[in-house]
């Protein structure tokens, strides 16, 4: 089977990912090579970049409710950086529910830094993705955003679209939000977006580093700060334990898969501080404690510096495509190599190269056993 025509993308949540993500679609649409900078597969099932259109967008903020797409990801508070300025207009901004995924703490923030709820009606969500002809549909929402993300989830369901879970509310992962997808006839990725080189990944790879070099893990600690809208949510306490929960999944993963108990007190993953001068720049420390030979001690001090949203931005893409690949192999429910690979808690945590393995079978359209028991 060969790849039938274009992706169709619906979107809940204008914000900073949501900009550099629309920004990358056209910034790649004419790279037609097989090794794209910035992007780590080219072809995903016969479907590239310039594959993907964004046919409809939901926010509640009333600086973008209402308007073009393309100028809405300019708004504030996104403060992702510009890298290209001309971008389709694209639909208009449709006005989507709030329900939790705006707190008080947000919405008394200054202009710049907080959220302003728009006084429109919110729009039949389920009605939009059928018209748009959506094929996914992407979960930007900020952290802590529980309600909402299991509201736009079960209009996915209603609609007959695939969800692209890109924060730490747990559907993917969840057996019961899974068998739902599987009854509807539909795959998800999820849950919480791990970046391209990101604070969670370079966690892993220094973790599975360790224990295959016959080291002893003591102590692992990741702090992260920012000043993007994403760090300042995550300010109310309330909203950030999931996300210190998904961070940590990460490290203790491959504790997990080894059968090495995790000693208590022993990891730490996760937001650190907002800090606004720092913008869409985001700055994780790392200190690692391992015991090698005979007991010795091995320290590791480490400093990652990177534009958080466009970070994310690459994955995303590809995690569309294999979404897209696996609904037209009649693959159902969470698609557990992609989500693996592009995602800090997924179904099933994988090493490395494992669900590297899983996708790159699936980007040329093979079934792996595995995945075999997932189709329809």
């Amino acid at each position: 089977m060969t790849k039938q025509g274009t992706i169709k993308v619906a979107v809940v949540g204008v914000g900073n990912c949501f900009s550099s993500l629309y920004q990358g679609l056209e910034y790649y649409r004419e790279h037609k090579g097989q090794n794209i900078p910035g992007v780590m597969y080219a072809d995903i099932g016969g479907y590239r970049t310039s594959d993907i259109e964004v046919v409809a967008t939901f926010d509640v903020d009333r600086r973008k409710v209402g308007k073009p797409t393309g100028e809405a990801i300019f708004a504030l508070p996104n403060c992702a950086r510009v890298f290209q300025e001309k971008v389709p207009a694209g639909p208009t901004v449709h006005m989507g529910k709030p329900l939790d995924g705006v707190s008080d703490y947000m919405q008394e923030q200054p202009e710049e830094f907080g959220f302003r709820v728009a006084k429109a009606k919110p729009v039949d969500v389920v009605k939009v993705l059928k018209e748009s002809g959506a094929d996914i549909l992407i979960n930007y929402l900020p952290v802590g955003s529980q309600e909402a993300t299991e509201f736009y989830a079960q209009c996915a369901i209603d609609a007959g679209v695939a969800f692209l879970n890109c924060i730490p509310v747990f559907i993917a992962s969840d057996p019961k939000w899974e068998q739902k997808f599987i009854d509807a006839g539909l795959p998800l990725i999820g849950d919480d977006m791990r970046s391209q080189v990101g604070a969670s990944v370079v966690s892993q790879v220094l973790q599975e580093l360790a224990f295959d070099r016959g080291a002893e893990v003591e102590f692992h600690q990741q702090l992260n700060i920012g000043g993007n809208t994403d760090f300042n949510n995550m300010m109310v306490q309330s909203r950030l334990a999931s996300k210190k929960k998904s961070k940590e999944n990460v490290i203790r993963a491959q504790n997990d898969i080894r059968g090495i108990p995790v000693p208590e007190h022993s990891l730490f993953a996760g937001p650190s501080t907002f800090l606004p001068y720092l913008k869409d720049n985001k700055v994780a420390y790392f200190n690692i404690r391992l015991r090698g030979f005979g007991g010795a001690p091995i320290t590791m001090d480490m400093k990652l510096s990177v534009q958080d949203s466009e970070n994310s931005a690459g994955v995303v893409i590809d995690a569309i495509r294999y979404l897209k690949v696996a609904r037209e192999l009649g693959v159902v429910g969470s698609l557990r190599g992609p989500s693996a690979w592009t995602q800090k808690t997924p179904p099933e945590q994988m090493m490395y190269a494992d669900a590297k393995a899983e996708c790159e079978a699936l980007a040329k359209r093979q079934l792996t056993p595995s995945v075999k028991k997932q189709v329809a």
